[in-house]
């Protein structure tokens, strides 16, 4: 069934037969049965077409037929052209015509009919010239484009057709091309290899192209994948062409498929081909005809049975394929691009869709005359089914056409018809359309009758139809007048279109009074006065209301959106989702959605259609603000509304800004003037695009706010003053900038960090190893002084070499590198500098000793500093940039940066190729830093590739047969620990069976001194193959544990009977166990199995284990266990029971054993005599107790801050550096005293420093001062008193470096991982020189990066995109220890674990609340680039209000009482506008000042300005502008300023010109806008909008009482109103008209026909004397009392 719109009726113009059978007929060649009658074929064809420039004036066919068609008839191989019933010309082809078509091409201005034939293609100009082109291969259609002619050629089109002529010969080259003025070079054709190459080309081509009669076809090619490749494919058949834009449909049927082509024949240069060698030619032929899929789309197995072009409503092309077949017509909507007349720009499909059809033309009737670019605006014919004539344009149908039932025998006779057809034609049905020009089709009757039809209505119609005609007018204008007063009312919801407004009133109020709609015209005389204008009318007067918005808005704030009237809304907006009315559509559905309408999916029962975005909405506030979102109605939206009506949806929008939910868009955040959560909504889409480079975004913002870009000044090294960076030490130095490796760290956040002191640079001064150290020496230095200065450069070299430690940690990453730069390396500098002597430098003597094997290690440990401080990049890092930073010989520095890339994971881009290359190398110590680097990066992969390069590297697993090779023990111990790396928390079987094996066999390198160091390499891979996996590990290799605590020298077996077996096999000819006859080498063995041990039952609480790790309990064991063993038995055991540690000195205590504890404390107090035991080995035990105990702690505590973890290890940090030398700090007893006296300095000093370790642990990246200075002062201490040890130098480097992890924004987590890569960084046996790896390799110590987590946060104004202080309230989930707990923390800070972190939020006065919501997880902090990452890799962004200042610049929050300074500046307007001039020079500088300091919006900050400055003599506005000002600012509601100064100046020029006679505006559409104001103030009143108003009530009322005193002054209102009321005349002059106007206006006073209908009603039912005023109110209760009570007095009046 057709849908339900109106119906039209078919114009009949003639029956339809084509006119060259009649002139065939009259030549005698149209007998009966002479001929076929389907043997002809015909088209018509609008005669522009083929429009001659120079007409035969003896021609009398020139002019157009009754219906101005042309047609050209074919019949074998005759052409016939006519015009109506005239024969224009005659064309005879030699041969049968096979198809013919009109074409125009290039520089020729008149149409070519261009015929084809078997072997030929005939061109006639339309002066009757002729050019025949030769056809050597067989085409089988022609078809027209822009700019030539297209030629398909057959299936069989590589065929030459043979022919007595060749392809030169046929035309007469030699011949000037006069006809066509072209000056034609024929030398350029010539050229035989040229032509040869062309003729060639075009017999390959399967399409060709002509684009001048005197040119050959050239070969087509088409594009793909930005290359030319020529057409070959037969298949693809033409199918339709445009020859007014360059576009092609075709059909392959082999694939089933229609395409759509953009043809671009001048775009492309002639070039080489791969599969063609085509010359560049000097013609015009210079450029290929290429083709370029825009649109494909699957069909059934045939081609469409018709393609032709029409525009969309807006004008767009639609290229329309009819399906016969499915009976359906599929239109593709085509986006063009920069089109202008001459020249088209990039074509692409833009969308399509479907609609029934069995037949279908393009016609020209809803806008005949406007054409967009070169196309004519075409609608859709489309006959149905149901033999329905619809019209569309696009995807609209508009009405239905039928044919005419009224018109009778006159009719038919006048167009020939006979008596029989005109007695059925009532019954006639439609059976088929065609034959389309402009807007005439012939239609065809399932009688097999055929008419000639318009869709036009003809103007010249007959007298018997003048009544006819008058209806339809009258219907048409009324629907005019409905649709275009639709869009009337949505162009008075646009403040930009007043103008247009004016023009629009003046035309409707022609049309209203022209249909006697005397309302509609009174309507649009009260909003433009100026338009009063009377017409005769052609229908009988009409009483209808006309909508209207305002009064709809109005209606509805007052009685809610149930009770509104739906007339009120213009039918077209409430029917379909129109474009034209779409800005009002949106304004009237969002009031509804405000003020109580239903929603039934997108139809809400206002009638009206709204989208609504994704998202929840708690409220109507919010559900309104999802519809703005979803409608694209911004801020910049907003601001084109009428003030009035804004109101009530900036409402809606300030009640949503405070805490909008979760799940917003980021463009509702936008809207609702949250930029900060818009910013953590987009997460790291920003960081490359930008907030404001979203469309959708820059939509919704404040239009003013879209083009300011915050300058930020970053500070750097640079800017920090001399003094600030030389302390005592390097005070007589001369400063000089020096690439340190830490310059970077200065930025604006560490500053705001830590920039109220001067700790960094203090950091950075003794970090820096760039410079040479100073020396304190006499004046005039002798020779002992010169050995002196020898000793301290060397003890000065132990300290330096040690510093990158400390480095690569404050400096993790905290940098970026361009790819294109050189990474730099710090320098070691081991020279000395002599204060006392002008700073002269002293180099280190390198006779006594090896300097370059002394700075090895410090070489690779530089590098390792220097790669750590970049940053992870936001891509891969480029595997060509590591190359391009690869030395031409191999160093230690590269060596180490290897690592650092490694433990950033860089290394993942490296293939097999570049690894081997660096092994290729054969130098130690990059092969070390290649296999630890590639393990770190592939950490729990497993990679097969990566595994084989490491076992290579482990002599032990080579078969037996394989040649000895030596290999460095070093390298040994990094491939082992690599392969814990490779194969983290895997269990594997084979390779923890392996690496049991490894602990215990003997090395085979060249250094058997550092078989410990491999034994602790492999326990410590051990455990990280089995990480916290406990018994489960193990399976079924039950003998596991036991083979561990053998090593560990436990007495304890279970599985003796396996012991032996267990490794037996896999041992090797070149190695063999640690052991000593038949007993293990606990020694050598015990700290890797001890690691292993505590790494494999990691958090597993198991006492069994724990037992067994347990410390000797008599005094006779404890002499034949090493204390440092039992110092990794503490902490082994409490790593196994994760959750017992306890920050206490109670729990230190209970790690004690009895005995240990009750032997110190006796020895102590001197109550036992020390002759009776060792009380060497019992202290030794007892420090050692204490120091695992406190390890451990760090470790549980690590990255926490815990204030009770660093007070206990503050305290034992003091009481162990009191034991060596007393420092005037008092804290409680906590040791005993006097353990100098029984403990070594070096095992004090030792444990001192691995406390300090354990401290630095728990506060990493805090930069705790108080443990600064502690290291600060560790650090000076020893270099003062000259026992400096490389060991120690590197615990404090490290210390410090923790403690400043990544300038304060990494800290340490407590996943797995993380605590076997710091246990492993600080493993407690410290090396005694630079060089020394016997104990434990020196690069392990830099896998604490494993364990690094960036969790610091930064908080950043979204306005000015500076970091600002701001309190966060971080809340931490309940633990077994605690319940859930609050705490504040002020940004930059740094947050706590994932896995107890549930939530954080924005707090303060100063910025709007923000909460961001986390679930604890038991996972890793988010890396970078993270998309799920909640702050956006560490910032957060937020909003500070109105009115406050940032926490920097009023840290105390004294200058935030903006209602002091702002009532300081408003009071005594006196003084204010007194003529003392510096009286109002300070008052307008206040104003200024104060609203720049509280706001950035420069809306205020202009307005200030314009207030304090231009505005200095009109003391009333300012008087009224400050308090405004202060309102705006100190509710954050800075768009009200809009509002305020919109209806004060209206209200107030309003009066000032009623005074003076002169208005500067002459409508009154400004007093609806205020009407809706103040019924929104009453429905905040009444509570039928909740939660307040964001403007002064007192404003609204006082506006109110305004304009009605001003009308109560004005003298001949009330003359002008009663005159109105009883004639409807309206007054003569026009100042009165407008004033008469805004009364009415005000008042809602109906047209004088409504009061006069009102009045007759009551007058009957009121009695003499009585008030006729209560039921007046009755029968007009929108006109207000005032407007009541003055018709009541005119009623009065006229009685009198």
């Amino acid at each position: 069934m057709a849908p339900a719109i109106g119906s039209r009726r078919l114009t009949v113009l003639r029956e339809f037969r084509p006119h060259g059978l009649a002139v065939e007929e009259a030549d005698g060649e149209g007998a009966p049965g002479a001929r076929s009658p389907q043997d002809y074929d015909y088209f018509l064809f609008d005669p522009a077409l083929a429009a001659s420039p120079v007409p035969d004036p003896g021609d009398g066919a020139s002019v157009s037929g009754a219906d101005g068609d042309h047609e050209l008839f074919v019949r074998g191989n005759q052409i016939i052209w006519s015009s109506g019933s005239r024969v224009h010309k005659r064309y005879v082809s030699p041969n049968t015509v096979i198809m013919a078509s009109w074409c125009r091409m290039d520089t020729i201005s008149d149409a070519l009919l261009c015929v084809l034939q078997v072997d030929t293609l005939s061109l006639y100009n339309v002066t009757g010239e002729v050019v025949s082109i030769p056809l050597p291969y067989a085409v089988s259609s022609i078809w027209p484009l822009p700019f030539g002619l297209l030629l398909q050629k057959s299936t069989d089109g590589g065929r030459m057709v043979s022919s007595s002529s060749s392809l030169l010969n046929a035309r007469d080259l030699n011949r000037p091309n006069k006809e066509y003025g072209l000056t034609y070079n024929v030398s350029c054709q010539a050229n035989t290899m040229e032509t040869d190459s062309k003729a060639n080309g075009a017999i390959i081509s399967s399409h060709l192209i002509l684009k001048h009669p005197l040119e050959e076809p050239q070969a087509t090619y088409f594009e793909e994948k930005e290359k030319l490749t020529m057409m070959k494919d037969f298949d693809e058949k033409t199918i339709w062409t445009s020859d007014t834009i360059p576009l092609m449909a075709s059909y392959h049927k082999g694939k089933f498929q229609h395409s759509v082509w953009q043809i671009d024949g001048a775009n492309y240069q002639e070039a080489m081909n791969e599969n063609t060698m085509l010359p560049v030619s000097c013609d015009i032929s210079s450029h290929k005809c290429t083709f370029r899929k825009i649109w494909q789309g699957k069909c059934p197995q045939s081609a469409a049975s018709k393609v032709f072009l029409a525009t969309d409503f807006d004008g767009l092309p639609i290229i329309c394929f009819l399906l016969h077949e499915q009976k359906i017509l599929l239109a593709v909507r085509i986006q063009v691009d920069d089109t202008t007349e001459e020249a088209f720009g990039d074509i692409k499909s833009h969308m399509s869709w479907n609609i029934p059809a069995f037949a279908a033309v393009p016609v020209v009737v809803t806008r005949p005359r406007v054409r967009v670019g070169v196309l004519p605006f075409t609608d859709i014919l489309v006959l149905s089914s149901d033999n329905d004539l619809l019209l569309y344009s696009g995807k609209q149908c508009l009405c239905r056409y039928t044919l005419p039932t009224e018109l009778g025998k006159g009719f038919f006779s006048n167009c020939g018809l006979n008596s029989v057809i005109s007695d059925t034609y009532s019954d006639l049905k439609i059976t088929s359309i065609a034959d389309a020009v402009e807007g005439c089709i012939n239609v065809t009757c399932n009688n097999g009758l055929m008419l000639r039809c318009s869709l036009r209505k003809n103007p010249s119609s007959s007298l018997d139809e003048h009544s006819t005609d008058v209806s339809y007018y009258i219907r048409f204008m009324r629907e005019t007048l409905e649709t275009l007063h639709a869009l009337y009312e949505n162009l008075k919801l646009n403040i930009l279109r007043k103008e247009d407004l004016g023009c629009l009133a003046s035309l409707l109020c022609t049309i209203a009074s022209s249909l006697g709609e005397h309302t509609y015209v009174d309507y649009y005389c009260r909003d433009f006065p100026l338009n009063l204008i009377e017409f005769p009318s052609l229908a009988s007067t009409s009483l209808r209301t006309p909508p209207s918005l305002f009064r709809w808005f109005e209606y509805c704030l007052h009685y809610g959106c149930d009770s509104a009237k739906l007339e009120d809304i213009p039918t077209l907006m409430r029917k379909q989702k129109v474009s034209a009315l779409s800005w009002g559509r949106k304004v009237a559905s969002f009031y509804s959605l405000l003020l109580g309408a239903e929603r039934k999916g997108k139809k809400l029962s206002s009638g009206l259609y709204c989208e609504v975005a994704s998202g929840s909405a708690r409220n109507i506030e919010e559900l309104t603000v999802l519809a703005m979102v979803a409608e694209k109605f911004g801020r910049q939206q907003l601001d084109l509304l009428p003030v009035g009506v804004s109101l009530v949806l900036r409402h809606a929008l300030d009640k949503c800004r405070d805490s909008p939910p979760d799940d917003w868009p980021a463009t509702a955040y936008v809207l609702v003037g949250r930029e900060d959560l818009a910013m953590a909504k987009m997460g790291s889409a920003r960081k490359d695009n930008g907030l404001w480079n979203n469309d959708n975004l820059t939509l919704m913002s404040v239009p003013y706010m879209l083009h300011l870009q915050p300058v930020t000044i970053t500070t750097t090294a640079s800017d920090i003053p001399i003094s600030e960076v030389l302390n005592s030490e390097d005070s007589d130095s001369v400063y000089k900038p020096i690439e340190d490796g830490m310059e970077h760290i200065f930025t604006s956040t560490t500053q705001l960090r830590f920039g109220h002191d001067l700790r960094l640079n203090e950091v950075r001064r003794l970090l820096c190893s760039a410079r040479p150290v100073a020396i304190q020496t006499p004046t005039n230095p002798s020779v002992s002084d010169q050995d002196l200065q020898q000793q301290q450069l060397w003890n000065f070299a132990q300290r330096t070499t040690a510093l990158p430690f400390g480095r690569g940690a404050f400096t993790l990453a905290t940098t970026y590198t361009l790819l294109t730069e050189v990474l730099v390396f710090p320098k070691l500098v081991l020279a000395g500098r002599l204060p006392a002597q002008q700073n002269a430098t002293v180099n280190l003597d390198l006779s006594s000793r090896s300097v370059s094997e002394f700075k090895s290690w410090a070489e690779f440990h530089n590098g390792v500093a220097a790669g750590l401080r970049l940053a992870p990049f936001p891509e891969k890092m480029l595997r060509t940039w590591i190359q391009y930073n690869r030395p031409s010989e191999p160093n230690f520095t590269h060596a180490g940066l290897l690592l650092a890339f490694g433990l950033h994971e860089h290394l993942r881009v490296l293939t097999m190729t570049d690894a081997y290359r660096y092994l290729s190398q054969e130098h130690d110590i990059t092969t070390l830093g290649l296999l630890l680097g590639l393990a770190a990066s592939h950490r729990g992969t497993m990679d097969p590739a990566i595994s084989k390069m490491l076992y290579f590297h482990v002599p032990s697993r080579h078969p037996s047969s394989t040649p000895e090779l030596e290999l460095p023990t070093l390298l040994q111990s990094a491939a082992v620990m690599g392969i814990g790396l490779l194969y983290e928390s895997s269990a594997h079987a084979l390779t923890m069976k392996i690496l049991l094996g490894e602990i215990g066999r003997r090395s085979g390198g060249d250094n058997v001194l550092e078989r410990e160091g491999y034994a602790v390499a492999a326990g410590s891979a051990l455990g990280f193959v089995a990480l916290g996996h406990g018994s489960d590990a193990f399976g079924f290799m039950d003998t596991f544990l036991d083979r561990l605590f053998e090593y560990i020298g436990s007495k304890e077996v279970y599985h003796e009977k396996h012991l032996n077996a267990t490794t037996a096999d896999d041992q090797s000819g070149n190695t063999g166990q640690m052991m000593d006859g038949a007993q293990i080498n606990v020694d050598v063995t015990a700290p890797g199995a001890i690691i292993a041990l505590a790494l494999i039952f990691l958090k597993t609480e198991s006492e069994e284990i724990a037992a067994r790790l347990g410390i000797p309990n008599t005094f006779f064991d404890l002499q034949y266990v090493r204390p440092d063993f039992v110092m990794l038995r503490i902490i082994a055991r409490n790593l196994i029971l994760w959750s017992r540690i306890q920050p206490t000195k109670g729990w230190i205590d209970s790690q004690i054993p009895e005995t240990v504890k009750t032997g110190v404390s006796n020895m102590s107090e001197g109550t036992i005599d020390s002759d009776e035991f060792d009380a060497e080995a019992l202290f030794q035990a007892y420090v050692n107790i204490v120091t695992g105990a406190c390890i451990a702690l760090g470790l549980k505590y690590a990255g926490s801050r815990n204030g009770d973890a660093q007070e206990l290890l503050y305290a034992y940090t003091i009481h162990f550096l009191n034991e060596i030398k007393h420092i005037p700090v008092r804290t409680a007893s906590i040791l005993p005293k006097g353990l100098l006296q029984y403990v070594d300095r070096g095992t004090l000093e030792l444990c001192l420093h691995l406390i300090v370790l354990s401290l630095s642990l728990v506060m990493a990246g805090s930069g705790n001062l108080q443990i600064f200075r502690l290291l600060r002062y560790l650090r000076g201490r020893m270099s003062a008193e000259g026992q400096v040890n490389y060991g120690l130098q590197m615990a404090v480097s490290l210390a410090i470096g923790f403690l400043f992890l990544g300038g304060g924004t990494h800290t340490f987590s407590t996943q797995n991982s993380g605590i076997a890569a710091l246990l492993i960084s600080l493993y407690p046996r410290l090396p005694a020189g630079p060089n020394d790896n016997r104990c434990h390799l020196q690069a392990f110590r830099h896998l604490y990066v494993i364990a690094t987590e960036p969790r610091w946060v930064q908080t950043v104004d979204v306005d000015t995109e500076l970091p600002v202080y701001c309190p966060l309230e971080v809340t931490v989930a309940e633990t077994e220890y605690y319940d859930e707990t609050n705490y504040c923390e002020v940004t930059p800070c740094l947050l706590p674990e994932r896995s107890v972190l549930k939530s954080i939020r924005v707090c303060g006065p100063r910025y709007w609340p923000q909460v961001i919501k986390l679930t604890p997880e038991d996972k890793p902090w988010w890396r970078s680039g993270d998309k799920t990452d909640p702050f956006n890799g560490g910032v957060l962004y937020i909003k500070r209000k109105v009115g406050s200042c940032s926490y920097s610049d009023d840290p105390i929050g004294c200058q935030s009482l903006i209602s002091r300074a702002m009532h300081e500046v408003c009071d005594m307007p006196s003084a204010r506008c007194s003529n003392k001039p510096n009286s109002i020079n300070h008052s307008a500088n206040r104003i200024d000042q104060l609203v720049s300091t509280y706001s950035a919006n420069p809306s205020l900050i202009a307005f200030a300005k314009l207030c304090s400055k231009s505005w200095k003599n009109r003391c009333n506005f300012r008087e009224f502008c400050s308090p405004v000002l202060y309102e705006c600012m100190s509710k954050d509601r800075p768009s009200l300023l809009q509002v305020y100064i919109s209806f004060y100046t209206i209200i107030e020029s309003m009066w000032e010109h009623l005074k003076i006679g002169h208005f500067p505006f002459y409508d009154s559409l400004f007093l609806p806008n205020l009407k809706v104001a103040l019924a929104y103030n009453e429905a905040i009143v009444d509570g039928r909008i909740t939660d307040g108003g964001i403007i002064q009530s007192t404003f609204l009322e006082s506006l109110m009482k305004r304009v009605g005193d001003i009308f109560a002054e004005l003298p001949n209102l009330k003359d002008n109103l009663h005159r109105y009321l009883t004639t409807g005349r309206w007054p003569d002059a026009q100042n009165d008209v407008v004033i008469l106007s805004w009364y009415l206006q005000w008042y809602n006073i109906p047209p004088p026909h409504v009061v006069a209908s009102a009045v007759e009603k009551v007058r009957p039912r009121v009695p003499a004397g009585v008030s006729i005023l209560p039921l007046l109110r009755l029968l007009l209760p929108t006109t207000h009392l005032v407007g009541l009570m003055e018709i009541e007095k005119l009623q009065t009046t006229m009685k009198a």
